[in-house]
């Protein structure tokens, strides 16, 4: 090899390890997860395993933890999770899969998959379900419920000592809520309201907040989405999230009751 072949190679070897220095500079750092999607998947009790796998799944779907088109994690890895055997897991994923909210897709990629058009649920009346004895009883119900869960979990995430991770995620749920498109909305509140009982700690809170959520956007699926509520409650999302990163918890329980109270006041008057 001749001397300016070698430092044609040479050359060529400089300018290769150049370019890769350039692309690891511009690649992206990665996100950080907002909110865990197995956060909901937790064990269920053997007397109802079947059925409380069916639930833990829906939730997860129907607040926005797995997504439209995002795949379930695999059957091994979601059967510990759940602590149902693989068996109980095939038959309730067999029924959601029937019912249309997921899909099996085959092959190298294959596996569990959210539908990309989920099942439109049947909007609840005020009294369905909840309350036999009055027409508003189960609308007051949940209202009530809703008040005393998620005023107190606001006051104490702003109570709590929050790593540098939990405020990132906080303000990046805000940011997602805040312009997510209307169909996604509900989804994107849903997230930022479990996060906000996430960060807590208290793994006992979550399926209240989770559970609340659900009976909340069933009656909101009732009624239209406005776009001058839509742009108000981002507001006071701002509010919550701001008072809780500040450490402020008056103010976040004070934010998070005015917050719940428009909502109330809405679906009072769709509903009563």
């Amino acid at each position: 090899m001749d001397m300016a072949e070698r430092e044609d190679r040479a050359d060529a070897a400089a300018e290769a390890a150049r370019d890769d220095a350039a692309a690891e500079a511009a690649a992206p750092e990665p996100v950080a997860e907002v909110l865990s999607a197995g956060l909901l998947l937790t064990p269920a009790r053997p007397a109802n395993a079947f059925e409380e796998t069916v639930q833990r799944l829906l939730q997860s779907i129907r607040l926005g933890l797995i997504g439209p088109g995002e795949q379930l994690p695999p059957e091994r890895e979601l059967a510990g999770m759940l602590e149902v055997s693989r068996d109980t897991l095939r038959e309730a994923i067999a029924s959601l899969a029937e019912a249309g909210w997921v899909v099996a897709r085959r092959g190298r990629y294959g596996g569990t998959f959210v539908s990309d058009e989920l099942p439109t649920a049947s909007p609840v009346t005020a009294g369905t379900g909840r309350d036999p004895h009055g027409p508003g009883a189960a609308l007051e119900d949940t209202l009530a419920l809703r008040a005393v869960i998620e005023v107190g979990v606001a006051r104490r995430a702003a109570e709590s000592e929050l790593t540098a991770g939990d405020r990132e995620r906080l303000w990046q749920a805000y940011e997602e809520c805040r312009t997510a498109p209307g169909e996604q909305y509900r989804m994107a509140d849903s997230r930022l309201h479990l996060l906000i009982a996430e960060v807590l700690g208290t793994p006992s809170v979550i399926p209240l907040v989770a559970d609340v959520r659900m009976r909340v956007n069933e009656l909101l699926d009732g009624i239209p989405l406005l776009a001058p509520n839509i742009a108000h409650s981002n507001e006071q999302h701002r509010a919550i999230v701001d008072a809780i990163l500040r450490g402020s918890p008056d103010d976040a329980a004070a934010a998070m009751a005015e917050h719940i109270g428009g909502t109330e006041a809405l679906l009072r008057g769709f509903y009563a």
